[in-house]
Protein backbone atom coordinates (compact mmCIF):
# COMPACT_ATOMS: atom_id res chain seq x y z
CA UNK A 1 0.00 0.00 0.00
CA UNK A 2 1.28 3.46 -0.89
CA UNK A 3 0.36 6.25 1.54
CA UNK A 4 0.56 10.01 1.22
CA UNK A 5 0.45 12.34 4.22
CA UNK A 6 -2.33 14.86 3.68
CA UNK A 7 -2.59 16.90 6.86
CA UNK A 8 -1.35 16.83 10.44
CA UNK A 9 -1.71 18.94 13.55
CA UNK A 10 2.07 19.27 13.93
CA UNK A 11 5.39 18.59 12.19
CA UNK A 12 6.54 15.66 14.32
CA UNK A 13 5.43 12.05 13.79
CA UNK A 14 3.34 11.57 16.95
CA UNK A 15 0.37 13.79 16.10
CA UNK A 16 -3.09 13.17 14.68
CA UNK A 17 -2.66 12.83 10.91
CA UNK A 18 -4.75 11.95 7.85
CA UNK A 19 -3.15 9.93 5.04
CA UNK A 20 -4.52 9.01 1.60
CA UNK A 21 -3.84 5.56 0.17
CA UNK A 22 -3.53 4.29 -3.38
CA UNK A 23 -6.62 2.18 -2.61
CA UNK A 24 -8.88 5.25 -2.57
CA UNK A 25 -9.12 5.21 1.23
CA UNK A 26 -7.86 7.25 4.17
CA UNK A 27 -5.74 6.21 7.14
CA UNK A 28 -6.25 8.22 10.31
CA UNK A 29 -3.66 8.45 13.07
CA UNK A 30 -4.99 9.47 16.46
CA UNK A 31 -5.60 8.45 20.05
CA UNK A 32 -7.35 5.15 20.79
CA UNK A 33 -10.28 5.94 23.08
CA UNK A 34 -11.31 3.35 25.67
CA UNK A 35 -14.28 5.02 27.35
CA UNK A 36 -16.73 5.00 24.40
CA UNK A 37 -18.97 2.09 25.50
CA UNK A 38 -19.45 0.90 21.89
CA UNK A 39 -19.40 -2.68 20.63
CA UNK A 40 -16.62 -2.64 17.98
CA UNK A 41 -15.94 -5.81 15.93
CA UNK A 42 -12.53 -7.37 16.57
CA UNK A 43 -11.33 -6.49 13.04
CA UNK A 44 -12.14 -2.77 13.48
CA UNK A 45 -10.97 0.03 15.80
CA UNK A 46 -11.76 3.61 16.68
CA UNK A 47 -9.37 6.54 16.69
CA UNK A 48 -10.07 9.98 18.07
CA UNK A 49 -8.78 13.04 16.22
CA UNK A 50 -9.24 16.76 16.88
CA UNK A 51 -11.91 18.59 14.89
CA UNK A 52 -9.20 21.09 13.84
CA UNK A 53 -7.55 18.32 11.78
CA UNK A 54 -10.70 17.78 9.68
CA UNK A 55 -11.26 21.53 9.38
CA UNK A 56 -7.67 22.03 8.20
CA UNK A 57 -8.00 19.23 5.63
CA UNK A 58 -11.22 20.75 4.25
CA UNK A 59 -9.81 24.29 4.28
CA UNK A 60 -6.75 23.09 2.36
CA UNK A 61 -8.98 21.20 -0.14
CA UNK A 62 -7.35 17.87 0.78
CA UNK A 63 -10.62 16.04 1.37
Amino acid sequence: MKITKLVSTCDIKDCPTIYATDRGTFLVQGETPTDHGLQIPAHETLVEIPMELIQKAIRDNLI
